[in-house]
């Protein structure tokens, strides 16, 4: 029986998506653009031996139209293209869900970028319902100049952080030592529940530690309250059909807990390459492990960092191996993403973006996939992969891969 890996690079955008002009982000190209910060600031190209074996570079030359400056570039030995979006927005929920088979065809809700950026309506009921002093940010913001801003007037007032961004999300954030990491959980279910009448996609518990806003940082205590998707995905049909669905990371929290089977939280990107790897040893047949590697987006994407998402990059292409081995003959690795984040762009924001569509099995030849009409193609193939019923949208490409007996 199969089992199958998918490794969500969040945020690893390979050019351009053909409706980039309706987002302001005609130009974008979060790979091709962080290679070439990279080789601008150290004097030197890239090594990506692995990730280049696999197909990724050949997609985002294909896709973006630029060179992409790395050293030690392979023959590709796997199945690759590019895909693009059908979902309205580039957030991280429509990404992922699109992926599994139900792209996102409505408009979230989301706050003005003004100040104060929710309604007074909400605010008044969540001071009420949460019995909190009142609230501090209320405004669009980025997630660690805000705790520099406002990280000690919260831990003096026990109000908490309240921001948000471009994409359809409410963070709140609030220290765990003197505001309560079970509080500050408890606060966003309430706001989750609020905030459902305002289609708003994400709630996001941001918790932090540290003494003073020259050290406050967060920790890996995060936690996603999603709404659910709006049609079941290849997660519901495949731990329906008796599979086993396995979230790493923060996948568990963007299906809203919808069709998982088991989850593990990992910090960090090593850490959760580890798990994917640890739990890969001894998941059974029938199994989808499915891996968010978060720290692309949050650490170096919004943070607009090119040369640390670089050198995490890296740090992902030296683990792959360790996987690579893991892989028995009715196996298939996927490398993916959920959007861009091109950490060279204007602003702190996604991108609209094509993503990596990169399968492998042992023993594979190169095969290019060509541009993919939707996320969904993903889905679709697991779903053929599976031998599950087929999803309502993605046009699957399983006769390109040696297909389980």
């Amino acid at each position: 029986m199969a089992r199958a890996i998918i490794l969500m690079a969040d945020s690893l955008g390979i050019g351009a998506a053909p409706d980039a002009d309706k987002f302001g982000d005609v130009g974008a190209n979060t790979l091709a653009h962080l290679l070439k910060a990279y080789h601008d600031e150290t004097g030197n190209a890239l090594s990506l031996p692995n990730l280049s074996k696999l197909g990724l570079i050949d997609a985002c030359e294909a896709a973006g139209g630029e060179t992409c400056l790395v050293s030690e570039r392979q023959a590709s030995q796997g199945a690759w293209g590019y895909a693009k979006e059908l979902s309205s927005g580039k957030d991280t929920p429509s990404g992922h869900w699109e992926m599994a088979g139900v792209p996102v065809l409505f408009d979230w809700g989301y706050f003005p970028k003004t100040q104060p950026s929710f309604p007074q309506e909400f605010v008044d009921e969540f001071i009420t319902r949460t019995g909190i002093p009142g609230i501090l940010g209320n405004c669009h913001a980025s997630g660690t100049t805000i705790l520099e801003q406002l990280g000690e007037e919260h831990v003096k007032s026990g109000k908490p952080i309240c921001y948000t961004s471009a994409d359809s999300v409410f963070q709140i954030a609030a220290h765990e030592e003197s505001f309560g990491l079970e509080r500050l959980y408890e606060i966003c279910e309430i706001a989750r529940e609020l905030l459902d009448k305002l289609n708003i996609g994400r709630v996001i518990a941001r918790p932090f530690l540290g003494t003073s806003n020259a050290d406050f940082a967060r920790t890996g205590n995060r936690r996603d309250y999603s709404v659910l998707p709006p049609a079941p995905t290849l997660l519901d049909v495949l731990s329906k059909h008796g599979g086993e669905v396995i979230s790493i990371g923060k996948i568990a929290d963007i299906y809203a807990h919808q069709g998982i089977t088991q989850k593990h939280k990992a910090p960090g990107l090593m850490n959760l390459l580890e798990k994917s790897s640890e739990v890969l040893a001894s998941a059974p047949d029938n199994s989808l492990i499915f891996t968010n590697l978060v720290d692309f987006d949050e650490k170096f994407g919004h943070r607009r960092n090119p040369v640390g998402y670089a050198k995490a990059l890296k740090e992902f292409d030296d683990y792959l191996p360790t996987i690579l081995n893991q892989l028995n003959a009715d196996d298939v690795l996927m490398i993916t993403a959920d959007h861009g984040c091109d950490p060279t762009f204007p602003g702190s924001e996604h991108t609209r973006e094509y993503v990596p569509v990169i399968a492998y099995q042992p023993g594979m030849q190169n095969t290019p996939l060509g541009e993919r009409n939707s996320f969904a193609d993903i889905g679709q193939t697991l779903a053929q992969w599976f031998n599950l019923p087929a999803l309502e949208y993605g046009d699957g490409f399983i006769n390109k891969l040696n297909a389980p007996k």
